[in-house]
Protein backbone atom coordinates (compact mmCIF):
# COMPACT_ATOMS: atom_id res chain seq x y z
CA UNK A 1 0.00 0.00 0.00
CA UNK A 2 1.04 3.61 -0.87
CA UNK A 3 0.57 6.31 1.71
CA UNK A 4 1.57 9.87 1.05
CA UNK A 5 1.81 11.82 4.09
CA UNK A 6 1.39 15.29 3.43
CA UNK A 7 -0.35 19.14 5.19
CA UNK A 8 -1.69 22.02 3.30
CA UNK A 9 0.89 24.33 5.71
CA UNK A 10 4.35 23.56 7.12
CA UNK A 11 5.15 23.53 10.52
CA UNK A 12 1.98 20.82 11.41
CA UNK A 13 4.25 17.70 12.12
CA UNK A 14 4.05 16.14 8.84
CA UNK A 15 7.72 14.01 8.80
CA UNK A 16 7.71 13.62 12.55
CA UNK A 17 4.06 11.71 11.96
CA UNK A 18 5.38 10.08 9.02
CA UNK A 19 8.68 9.06 10.52
CA UNK A 20 6.96 7.67 13.68
CA UNK A 21 4.31 5.40 11.05
CA UNK A 22 7.20 3.73 9.40
CA UNK A 23 9.24 2.81 12.77
CA UNK A 24 5.79 1.28 14.45
CA UNK A 25 4.86 -0.67 10.65
CA UNK A 26 8.80 -1.98 11.20
CA UNK A 27 8.34 -2.89 14.47
CA UNK A 28 6.16 -6.03 13.89
CA UNK A 29 6.96 -6.55 10.20
CA UNK A 30 10.89 -7.05 10.30
CA UNK A 31 10.69 -9.04 7.58
CA UNK A 32 9.67 -6.94 5.20
CA UNK A 33 9.89 -2.94 6.87
CA UNK A 34 8.32 -0.08 4.71
CA UNK A 35 9.88 2.16 2.23
CA UNK A 36 10.09 5.33 3.20
CA UNK A 37 10.25 8.20 0.64
CA UNK A 38 11.37 11.60 1.10
CA UNK A 39 9.36 13.39 -1.37
CA UNK A 40 10.06 17.49 -0.21
CA UNK A 41 13.45 17.67 -2.40
CA UNK A 42 13.24 21.17 -1.84
CA UNK A 43 14.40 20.89 1.97
CA UNK A 44 14.24 17.23 3.04
CA UNK A 45 14.63 16.43 6.39
CA UNK A 46 13.40 12.92 7.49
CA UNK A 47 17.09 11.77 7.78
CA UNK A 48 17.24 13.41 10.86
CA UNK A 49 14.70 11.84 12.74
CA UNK A 50 15.30 7.98 10.72
CA UNK A 51 19.24 8.11 10.50
CA UNK A 52 19.78 6.24 7.24
CA UNK A 53 22.71 5.66 5.67
CA UNK A 54 22.92 6.47 1.83
CA UNK A 55 24.95 4.09 0.02
CA UNK A 56 23.89 4.59 -3.25
CA UNK A 57 23.37 7.99 -5.17
CA UNK A 58 22.68 8.99 -8.44
CA UNK A 59 22.54 12.37 -10.77
CA UNK A 60 18.79 13.22 -12.02
CA UNK A 61 17.55 16.19 -14.29
CA UNK A 62 16.23 16.59 -17.70
CA UNK A 63 17.40 16.77 -21.18
CA UNK A 64 17.50 20.59 -22.37
CA UNK A 65 17.44 21.18 -26.26
CA UNK A 66 20.71 22.81 -27.68
CA UNK A 67 20.55 24.22 -31.35
CA UNK A 68 23.15 23.66 -34.03
CA UNK A 69 22.64 27.23 -35.64
CA UNK A 70 24.69 25.48 -38.67
CA UNK A 71 21.25 23.56 -39.28
CA UNK A 72 18.33 25.88 -37.91
CA UNK A 73 16.49 27.62 -40.42
CA UNK A 74 14.33 29.46 -38.43
CA UNK A 75 11.02 28.31 -39.44
CA UNK A 76 10.26 28.81 -35.73
CA UNK A 77 8.17 25.65 -35.77
CA UNK A 78 9.95 24.29 -32.22
CA UNK A 79 8.43 27.49 -30.57
CA UNK A 80 5.02 26.53 -31.65
CA UNK A 81 4.99 23.80 -30.25
CA UNK A 82 6.68 24.11 -26.69
CA UNK A 83 4.19 24.74 -24.00
CA UNK A 84 6.61 26.46 -21.94
CA UNK A 85 8.03 29.21 -23.85
CA UNK A 86 11.65 27.52 -23.09
CA UNK A 87 12.57 27.94 -26.64
CA UNK A 88 12.18 31.25 -28.83
CA UNK A 89 12.90 31.99 -32.35
CA UNK A 90 13.71 35.75 -32.82
CA UNK A 91 15.10 36.75 -36.42
CA UNK A 92 17.86 34.61 -37.28
CA UNK A 93 18.53 33.21 -33.42
CA UNK A 94 16.96 30.45 -32.03
CA UNK A 95 16.77 30.55 -27.43
CA UNK A 96 16.69 28.13 -25.69
CA UNK A 97 15.64 28.96 -21.86
CA UNK A 98 16.62 25.91 -19.90
CA UNK A 99 15.29 26.89 -16.55
CA UNK A 100 11.69 26.91 -18.42
CA UNK A 101 12.56 23.32 -19.85
CA UNK A 102 10.22 20.74 -18.70
CA UNK A 103 12.02 18.19 -20.55
CA UNK A 104 9.24 16.71 -23.05
CA UNK A 105 11.08 16.25 -26.12
CA UNK A 106 8.72 17.97 -28.58
CA UNK A 107 10.87 20.56 -30.09
CA UNK A 108 13.81 17.95 -30.87
CA UNK A 109 10.98 15.11 -32.68
CA UNK A 110 9.30 18.10 -34.71
CA UNK A 111 12.56 20.24 -36.10
CA UNK A 112 12.18 19.87 -39.79
CA UNK A 113 16.27 20.57 -40.43
CA UNK A 114 17.05 17.54 -37.26
CA UNK A 115 19.19 20.57 -35.09
CA UNK A 116 17.90 20.40 -32.16
CA UNK A 117 19.92 17.87 -29.85
CA UNK A 118 19.47 17.50 -26.43
CA UNK A 119 22.23 17.40 -23.53
CA UNK A 120 21.54 16.05 -19.99
CA UNK A 121 20.83 18.83 -17.67
CA UNK A 122 21.80 18.22 -13.51
CA UNK A 123 18.89 19.08 -11.49
CA UNK A 124 20.12 17.43 -8.35
CA UNK A 125 20.79 13.76 -7.50
CA UNK A 126 18.78 10.38 -5.66
CA UNK A 127 19.92 8.87 -2.47
CA UNK A 128 18.97 5.78 -0.94
CA UNK A 129 19.96 3.33 1.99
CA UNK A 130 18.70 1.23 5.07
CA UNK A 131 17.91 3.31 7.71
CA UNK A 132 16.62 2.85 11.70
CA UNK A 133 14.99 -0.48 12.13
CA UNK A 134 15.82 -1.76 8.76
CA UNK A 135 13.56 0.74 6.81
CA UNK A 136 14.38 0.99 3.18
CA UNK A 137 15.40 5.25 2.61
CA UNK A 138 15.60 7.07 -0.29
CA UNK A 139 15.12 10.98 -0.64
CA UNK A 140 15.73 13.37 -3.52
CA UNK A 141 17.90 16.54 -2.95
CA UNK A 142 16.95 19.54 -5.32
CA UNK A 143 20.31 22.00 -6.47
CA UNK A 144 20.39 25.06 -5.06
CA UNK A 145 18.99 27.48 -7.58
CA UNK A 146 17.04 24.82 -9.77
CA UNK A 147 13.44 25.93 -9.77
CA UNK A 148 11.42 22.71 -10.37
CA UNK A 149 11.18 20.33 -8.25
CA UNK A 150 8.62 17.87 -9.91
CA UNK A 151 11.20 16.04 -12.21
CA UNK A 152 13.41 15.18 -9.27
CA UNK A 153 10.19 13.63 -7.62
CA UNK A 154 9.09 11.92 -10.46
CA UNK A 155 12.85 10.55 -11.01
CA UNK A 156 12.68 9.33 -7.80
CA UNK A 157 9.54 7.11 -7.41
CA UNK A 158 10.67 5.65 -10.32
CA UNK A 159 14.22 4.87 -8.52
CA UNK A 160 13.04 3.73 -5.16
CA UNK A 161 10.78 0.46 -6.30
CA UNK A 162 9.12 -1.28 -3.41
CA UNK A 163 8.60 -5.03 -2.93
CA UNK A 164 5.66 -7.33 -3.30
CA UNK A 165 3.69 -6.11 -0.35
CA UNK A 166 5.76 -3.84 1.16
CA UNK A 167 4.42 -0.51 2.65
CA UNK A 168 5.20 2.75 0.90
CA UNK A 169 5.09 6.13 2.80
CA UNK A 170 5.41 8.96 0.94
CA UNK A 171 6.72 12.21 2.94
CA UNK A 172 5.19 15.12 0.63
CA UNK A 173 6.34 18.77 0.97
CA UNK A 174 3.96 21.70 2.78
CA UNK A 175 1.58 23.00 0.36
CA UNK A 176 -0.72 22.34 -2.60
CA UNK A 177 1.52 23.30 -5.54
CA UNK A 178 2.34 20.91 -8.17
CA UNK A 179 5.26 19.55 -5.89
CA UNK A 180 2.65 18.08 -3.57
CA UNK A 181 0.60 16.91 -6.91
CA UNK A 182 3.58 14.86 -7.79
CA UNK A 183 4.39 13.00 -4.84
CA UNK A 184 0.50 12.23 -4.00
CA UNK A 185 -0.26 10.93 -7.57
CA UNK A 186 -0.65 7.23 -7.57
CA UNK A 187 -1.15 7.12 -4.03
CA UNK A 188 -3.30 4.52 -2.61
CA UNK A 189 -4.04 6.76 0.17
CA UNK A 190 -3.43 10.42 1.36
CA UNK A 191 -2.51 11.11 5.25
CA UNK A 192 -3.11 14.86 6.00
CA UNK A 193 -1.92 16.40 9.05
CA UNK A 194 -3.26 19.38 10.22
CA UNK A 195 -3.41 21.52 13.33
CA UNK A 196 -6.29 22.99 15.23
CA UNK A 197 -5.77 26.56 14.49
CA UNK A 198 -7.47 28.75 11.76
CA UNK A 199 -4.55 29.06 9.17
CA UNK A 200 -4.26 24.95 9.40
CA UNK A 201 -8.28 24.65 8.62
CA UNK A 202 -7.71 26.75 5.70
CA UNK A 203 -4.74 25.28 4.24
CA UNK A 204 -6.49 21.59 5.53
CA UNK A 205 -9.24 22.74 2.77
CA UNK A 206 -6.40 23.06 0.06
CA UNK A 207 -5.62 19.71 0.51
CA UNK A 208 -8.73 17.94 0.54
CA UNK A 209 -9.57 19.74 -3.12
CA UNK A 210 -6.08 18.23 -3.98
CA UNK A 211 -7.30 14.83 -3.12
CA UNK A 212 -10.07 15.22 -4.65
CA UNK A 213 -9.17 16.31 -8.15
CA UNK A 214 -7.21 13.20 -7.43
CA UNK A 215 -9.44 10.69 -6.20
CA UNK A 216 -7.37 9.77 -3.81
CA UNK A 217 -9.43 8.91 -0.58
CA UNK A 218 -8.09 10.53 2.69
CA UNK A 219 -8.20 10.95 5.94
CA UNK A 220 -6.73 13.34 8.98
CA UNK A 221 -4.15 13.29 11.63
CA UNK A 222 -4.89 16.31 14.05
CA UNK A 223 -1.52 17.60 15.64
CA UNK A 224 -0.89 19.76 18.74
CA UNK A 225 -4.64 19.44 19.72
CA UNK A 226 -4.80 21.52 22.51
CA UNK A 227 -8.70 21.95 23.60
CA UNK A 228 -11.68 21.33 21.29
CA UNK A 229 -11.46 23.27 18.33
CA UNK A 230 -15.41 22.95 17.05
CA UNK A 231 -14.65 24.44 13.32
CA UNK A 232 -12.28 21.81 12.32
CA UNK A 233 -14.21 18.66 13.35
CA UNK A 234 -17.32 20.58 11.72
CA UNK A 235 -15.06 20.33 8.47
CA UNK A 236 -14.22 16.98 8.66
CA UNK A 237 -17.59 15.78 9.25
CA UNK A 238 -18.91 17.65 6.40
CA UNK A 239 -16.32 16.37 4.46
CA UNK A 240 -16.36 12.92 5.52
CA UNK A 241 -13.05 13.13 6.73
CA UNK A 242 -12.11 10.40 8.88
CA UNK A 243 -10.05 11.90 11.97
CA UNK A 244 -7.46 9.02 12.70
CA UNK A 245 -5.29 10.12 15.14
CA UNK A 246 -5.01 13.01 17.62
CA UNK A 247 -1.91 14.53 19.05
CA UNK A 248 -1.64 16.54 22.48
CA UNK A 249 0.30 19.87 22.45
CA UNK A 250 2.69 18.94 25.06
CA UNK A 251 5.96 20.20 26.08
CA UNK A 252 7.57 16.93 25.88
CA UNK A 253 6.75 16.01 22.44
CA UNK A 254 7.84 19.38 21.16
CA UNK A 255 11.22 18.94 23.01
CA UNK A 256 12.01 15.45 21.92
CA UNK A 257 11.28 16.96 17.92
CA UNK A 258 13.37 19.73 18.22
CA UNK A 259 16.21 16.73 19.25
CA UNK A 260 15.45 14.67 16.15
CA UNK A 261 13.06 12.35 18.34
CA UNK A 262 9.91 10.49 16.64
CA UNK A 263 6.05 10.51 18.89
CA UNK A 264 7.39 6.88 18.86
CA UNK A 265 10.71 7.46 20.49
CA UNK A 266 9.30 10.05 22.96
CA UNK A 267 6.03 8.19 24.05
CA UNK A 268 6.55 4.15 22.93
CA UNK A 269 2.56 3.50 23.23
CA UNK A 270 2.00 4.87 20.11
CA UNK A 271 3.34 2.58 18.29
CA UNK A 272 0.31 0.76 18.95
CA UNK A 273 -1.35 4.12 17.88
CA UNK A 274 -0.22 4.37 14.52
CA UNK A 275 -0.59 0.48 13.38
CA UNK A 276 -4.28 0.83 14.38
CA UNK A 277 -4.12 3.90 12.47
CA UNK A 278 -2.87 1.92 9.51
CA UNK A 279 -4.86 -1.14 10.03
CA UNK A 280 -7.84 1.92 9.57
CA UNK A 281 -6.39 3.12 6.48
CA UNK A 282 -6.13 -0.60 4.76
CA UNK A 283 -9.33 -1.59 5.59
CA UNK A 284 -11.03 0.92 4.15
CA UNK A 285 -12.18 0.11 0.33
Amino acid sequence: MIIAVASGKGGTGKTMVAASLALSLAAVSPEQPPLFLDCDVEAPNAHLFLHPTLSERREVGLLIPTVDEAKCTYCGKCAEVCQYHAIAVLGKKTLVFPQLCHGCGSCTALCPEKAITEVPDRMGILERGPAAAGISFARGVLDVGEPMAVPVIRQLKKWAKSQPGQVVIRDAPPGTSCPVVETVRGSEYLLLVTEPTPFGLHDLSLAVQVAGELNIPAGVLINRENGPYPPLDEFCAEHNLPVLLRIPFERAIAEGVAQGETLVGIHPEYGDRFRQMYMKIASQP
